[in-house]
């Protein structure tokens, strides 16, 4: 490769990529559509067998009485929060200070709502039942991400779930689950999609993160809730005339991949001990509670880049695309294992790993 590649082509060029499941390109939607015969009917405006099955699906999975179909989890969760302010007049939730609805939407949910956020617990932590209790303000609902993906995909322990979730109930605050990545979670849980949702009134799934489908979103929970879902769903322009190519590959995909979160989970755990054995190199979490978890280095990113792309150029194996600093003498970059992975040969696999281990102690 010439001098100053940047890492992003870099990545692209290897054979081999360590993570999430191939190139999203149009191919993706390609092979969900091959077997679907093309007389079959679109929804219609959330209306249709296509969206309607689909819906029942994964509400029978999840464990809930009713389901919707969003364009994205960024409108079902707003709604979802939405609904709960509604019902108890109270115009308060609380969340993780690094929640999705807190950094990635644009304040989405004060400006469109007028929804006041809580911040619980330290950013760094995870949300613990004493944060709950000890809070002082009145609020309507919490929000709970499974895995909390900004610190690295850490999980509380199944009986802090437990504990909150009585609590909540005890106390009338309803509880949501940011589940954008609750497949993943149930390998370490070892508990069913539908045990786990069944501690929360509401339940939001992702189609395109771990499943690796073109996009869309699930909102499950009791049939008036998902009803007034609804009603918010076509005020925030969501029932597009046609949803089919969203629902079509996050049902393909769904099939393909959510039997496989054990195997991604299993290999997240390898793929980890492979980094902790390099210097100047942690994994956050250092044993892996998903398919997730984040790579830091005690290096700057400046110098860090260019060695990786001479990584990729010797073994033909991409471990990422970007990195990202932490501050100026450290970065780090997310993980998120899919099919990829086994597709890499182990010993390609331990070159990397030693090439990287004897470049980063000559930094």
């Amino acid at each position: 490769m010439p001098e100053n590649v940047p890492l992003a082509k870099a990545f692209k060029l290897t054979e081999y990529q360590i993570t999430g499941n191939g190139s999203r390109n149009v191919q993706i939607l390609k092979d969900a559509l091959d077997g679907v015969d093309g007389q079959t009917d679109s929804d219609m405006y959330g209306k249709g067998e296509v969206i309607e099955a689909f819906q029942e699906k994964i509400a029978e999975y999840l464990g809930k009485e009713s389901a919707v179909f969003f364009p994205s989890g960024t409108m079902a969760q707003q709604i979802a929060l939405r609904i709960w302010s509604d019902e108890k007049k109270v115009n308060k939730v609380a969340y993780h200070p690094l929640c999705h609805l807190e950094i990635h939407e644009e304040d989405g949910l004060k400006e469109l709502h007028h929804i006041q956020p809580i911040l619980l617990a330290d950013e760094n932590k995870v949300i613990e039942l004493e944060d709950v209790v000890n809070m002082e303000e009145e609020i309507s609902c919490i929000l709970l991400e499974l895995p909390q993906r900004e610190i690295g995909g850490q999980l509380p322990d199944y009986e802090t779930l437990e504990s909150i979730s009585s609590y909540c109930r005890e106390n009338g605050i309803r509880l949501h689950l940011d589940g954008a990545r609750l497949f993943e979670t149930l390998p370490y849980y070892q508990k069913s999609a539908a045990e786990v949702s069944d501690l929360f009134d509401s339940v939001y799934v992702s189609f395109y993160k771990g499943i690796g489908g073109l996009a869309g979103a699930i909102l499950a929970g009791d049939e008036a809730f998902t009803k007034e879902s609804k009603v918010w769903k076509r005020r925030h322009g969501g029932d597009l005339i046609s949803l089919y190519p969203y629902i079509l590959s996050s049902d393909y995909y769904f099939d393909q991949r959510v039997e496989k979160m054990e195997q991604y989970y299993v290999e997240a755990k390898e793929l980890a001990g492979l980094f902790n054995q390099c210097h100047a190199v942690t994994t956050r979490p250092a044993k892996p509670v998903s398919n997730m978890f984040h790579v830091h280095f005690g290096v700057p990113k400046e110098k860090l880049e260019p060695l990786l792309v001479d990584i990729y150029e010797m073994t033909n194996v991409g471990l990422t695309g970007y990195i990202s600093d932490t501050d100026d003498t450290s970065c780090y970059y997310e993980v998120s294992i899919g099919d990829q992975y086994e597709k890499i040969p182990k010993g390609r696999l331990k070159d990397v790993f030693q090439i990287l281990d004897k470049r980063l102690k000559k930094l």
